[in-house]
Formats: structure tokens, C-alpha cells, sequence
């Protein structure tokens, strides 16, 4: 019964996301009803103590970079920069080939440490501009979006700097270019195979007459530019590549400033207790709000007559879109949280420790979390924290490297954690204006590429001994 609870809020709020309501309502009923069917004194104390708790830590965490991202991309939007990327990119690859341009820019933002939040913001302005110039359907561009950046380049390909692949090192004592063949041999796959299905979906719609989309019916449209003339292309593209290459930059040197720590005492009348802020826990953090930073100022320095045409009116939509969509994402992953407390959820982790094989053990395991909870940072932490030990001792006995352990745990954190109900889609589509019934057929495709990925890196290995 304690598993059936589970489920039934799993699939309650995957299907209001579907539908179309608010997770920032639904998130918190779903969780609260679980807790209702479980143990009803406990309503009040896991809404104000857990969700709650959990949901604004996000915030506080998170909030400015959704904020400066947001600002960035409504910058590079209004400011011509996004039209002179595309104009240059269709000379280069050609029209037809929009959907790569999307992939690879994605791609090269996310393997040089841009937040897969921050690179929906950059890249959507520029992608709905290529996808109308070339008369592919918009609502490709959300599963063009996921490939380039919740795939591959997230926790497949060696070195990447997010949080899915560094998460493993600290259970597994590796570095994040553990097991690199494998995980060279896991992007190809996703790569590949991914690209093919996008095609296939672009010359159907072709085929059919499908433009880009009724002019009337589209939302979140990128302002039109006024300008008189673009940028140059190098131009263009120098704020975003000056995001990856200082978030490259400040990700070592803020440790560096600050040591493990910093501390200071408020100027407030009364004697106040010195506030102390673990520098290691928060670097990552300051390190992208640092690089857009600079980033916005790029395009301040270079557009600034075209930037203050719309400033006011495109900043207020930015401010909006981002308060919405970190709203959402906190919604979840406070529901993530609940879910994860209840009695339920132990059932299901607990059933998983019955799979034989260690890899499909981990693989298995730690997507099923990461769909259960809607974050594949979340459902990874959650299933190593429960159960590297049993990973390891298991993996070990049979003569696995734990690097395999890490790359395997990596590639399956970025699988099923993207169903409905996942914060990362639920911004994907605001932000580019669509809903679950347009785009999210695409986004769920590119999740089984990943899922079937990380089951050929297991196959390759068990044929190869390839690390």
C-alpha cells in the first residue's frame, strides 16, 4: 500500500503537468496527499518542515541564476545579437541543417559549464529565430534543446563540469573523466541515434506542409528586432562564449579568493552572531552568476542603443519568466523531497537491490529514483547515498572498475528523470512557449536514446572490458 501511495502522486502529477496545470500548486497537493494516505498527522510538520524547507533552499540557491539567465537571454534576444548568430549560422551549415546548430551550440555551452537552466535561456532566442528562417515547426525545438544539453554533454561525455557527473565522484573516489572511453562511446550513441530521430521528425513535418508554426497561435515569441544594423557574428557570439569561458575561470579562482570559508558579522544593532558561508558548497553558484554578469555587460557594451529601445518592457518579461520558472522547479523538487521521506519510497529502493547484475543494478536504480523524484541530481544522490555501498562491495566481487560505477550511475541520472513532471522540461516549455502535448512527445524520445545508452555502455564493457 505504502508503494501504491507513492505511485498514485507520481502519477497525479505527471498527469496535471501534462495537462497543463501548475506544478507550483499541484506539486505541493500531490506530496501532501501522499503524506494523507500515509500518515495523516504528519500533513503540517512535511508541508512546513521538508517541503517547504526544501523548496526555498532552492530558491536561495538557484533563484539568481534562473534571474541573470533570464536577463541574458532577453538580452541577447532584443539586443539583434540571436539574429545575427542565426544569419551567420545558415551561410555556414545551410537552413536545413538548423536542428545540429542547435545541438552543437548546446552542447559546447553545457561542456563548458553554462547551467542547463541558464543554456534554455541563451539558446532559445537564437533557435526560434533558425527554426522560423529554416520553416521547421517550433515545437521541435524543445526535444532539439534536450539533446544538445540534458543528454551527452550533461553526464555522458568525460570531464563535464555539471553536477551529474561530479555528484558520483565523491561516493566512487573518482574525477569526473572516469571510465572516458566509455563515456566517448555513450555521447556517440546519444549523439547519433538522437540527430537521426530529429531529422526523421523534421522531414515528416515537411512532408506534411507543417511551417513553423500560426503566427496567432505562438507564445513567448523573441521580440523582433528594430535595430538598424546587426552585430558582426564574432560579436554576437562573444557574450556567450565569454559565459563558459569565465564560468570555466571563476569556478577555480572563487576557492581560491575565499578559502573553504568566509565569514562576517552584520552591521545591525545588538550583538549579532558572525554569519558563515561554506565557500566549497556555494562556488559553482557564484561562479555562473559571475559569468553572466559579465555576459549581460558584453551586450550592454556592444548593443547598448538597441538594448535600451526594449530594455524596460523585455527585462519585466525575463523577471516573469524566470520567477516562473525556478516556481516550478522548486515545486518539484520540494515534491521530490516528500516523496523520498515516505515509507513507499523505501519499498521501491529496496526492491531494486533484488536486480542481479551491479550495473543494471545501478542503472536501474538510480534512473527509477531520478523519475520517482523528478531530478536526476536528486533521484542520483538519493540511490548512492542508500546504496554505493552495495554498488561497490557488488562490483567488486565480479572485478568492475569503479570508474565504470561512476559513468553508469552519470548516464543513468539523465534518463527517466525526464518525465512530465521534471522541472528542466517544465522550463523547457515555458520558456519556449509550448506545452506537454506539443513538444513533449520529442523530449521523451530523446530520453529513451539516453536510457538505451546507458544500457549499450553496459554491453560494451561486459563484451570489451573497455574503460
Amino acid at each position: 500500500m505504502a508503494f501504491l501511495i507513492v505511485l498514485a502522486a507520481l502519477c497525479f502529477l505527471m498527469f496535471v503537468a501534462y495537462r497543463g496545470y501548475s506544478v507550483i500548486l499541484f506539486a505541493p497537493i500531490a506530496a501532501l496527499l501522499a503524506v494523507l494516505l500515509t500518515d495523516p498527522a504528519l500533513v503540517a510538520p512535511m508541508f512546513s518542515g521538508l517541503f517547504m524547507d526544501k523548496m526555498v533552499g532552492f530558491l536561495k540557491n538557484y533563484f539568481p541564476v534562473f534571474l541573470l539567465g533570464a536577463v541574458f537571454g532577453k538580452l541577447i534576444e532584443i539586443s539583434g545579437f540571436s539574429r545575427a548568430i542565426v544569419s551567420a549560422t545558415i551561410r555556414v551549415v545551410g537552413a536545413s541543417r538548423a536542428m545540429l546548430a542547435i545541438v552543437l551550440v548546446c552542447a559546447l555551452l553545457t561542456y563548458g559549464g553554462v547551467s542547463l537552466f541558464v543554456v534554455v535561456f541563451a539558446v532559445y532566442p537564437f533557435a526560434a529565430e533558425l527554426f522560423r528562417q529554416g520553416n521547421i515547426p517550433k515545437r521541435l525545438i524543445p526535444g532539439t534543446i534536450a539533446l544538445g544539453a540534458f543528454t551527452f554533454t550533461m553526464d555522458a561525455l568525460p570531464g563535464t563540469p555539471q553536477i551529474q557527473n561530479i555528484i558520483p565522484t565523491t561516493f566512487f573516489k573518482t574525477n569526473t573523466w572516469a571510465a572516458p572511453w566509455l563515456g566517448v562511446a555513450g555521447s556517440i550513441c546519444i549523439f547519433v541515434i538522437g540527430m537521426a530521430y530529429l531529422e526523421w521528425r523534421r522531414r515528416t513535418a515537411l512532408r506534411a506542409g507543417e511551417g513553423y508554426g500560426d503566427p496567432a497561435q505562438l507564445r513567448n515569441e523573441p521580440a523582433p528586432f528594430t535595430g538598424e544594423k546587426l552585430a558582426h557574428p564574432l560579436i554576437a557570439i562573444l557574450p556567450l562564449v565569454l559565459v563558459g569561458g569565465a564560468n570555466k575561470w571563476l569556478s577555480s579562482a572563487i576557492p581560491t579568493w575565499y578559502g573553504a570559508s568566509t565569514s562576517f558579522v552584520p552591521a545591525v544593532i545588538g550583538k549579532q552572531a558572525p554569519v558563515v558561508q561554506e565557500v566549497s558548497k556555494i562556488a559553482a553558484i557564484w561562479a555562473v552568476e559571475g559569468a553572466l554578469l559579465l555576459g549581460i555587460l558584453c551586450v550592454l557594451a556592444f548593443a547598448w542603443r538597441d538594448v535600451m529601445k526594449q530594455l524596460a518592457e523585455g527585462s519585466k518579461a525575463a523577471v516573469g519568466g524566470a520567477m516562473l520558472s525556478a516556481m516550478n522547479t522548486a515545486s518539484e523538487y520540494g515534491f521530490g523531497a516528500v516523496i523520498a521521506a515516505l515509507p513507499g519510497f523505501l519499498v521501491v529502493a529496496n526492491a531494486l537491490k533484488a536486480i542481479p547484475h551491479p550495473l543494471v543494478n545501478e542503472a536501474v536504480t538510480v534512473t527509477a529514483l531520478a523519475g520517482i523524484t523528478g531530478s536526476a541530481s536528486g533521484g542520483m544522490s538519493i540511490a548512492l547515498a542508500a546504496m554505493a555501498d552495495t554498488f561497490i562491495v557488488n562490483a567488486q566481487a565480479v572485478g568492475i572498475p569503479m570508474e565504470v560505477l561512476h559513468r553508469v550511475a552519470a548516464m543513468a541520472s539523465g534518463g527517466m528523470d525526464t518525465l512530465p513532471h521534471n522541472g528542466a522540461v517544465i522550463t523547457l516549455l515555458a520558456v519556449t512557449g509550448l506545452n506537454h502535448r506539443q513538444s513533449y512527445k520529442d523530449i521523451f524520445a530523446i530520453t529513451l536514446v539516453k536510457t538505451f545508452a546507458v544500457f549499450v555502455v553496459i554491453v560494451l564493457y561486459s563484451l570489451t572490458g573497455l574503460v
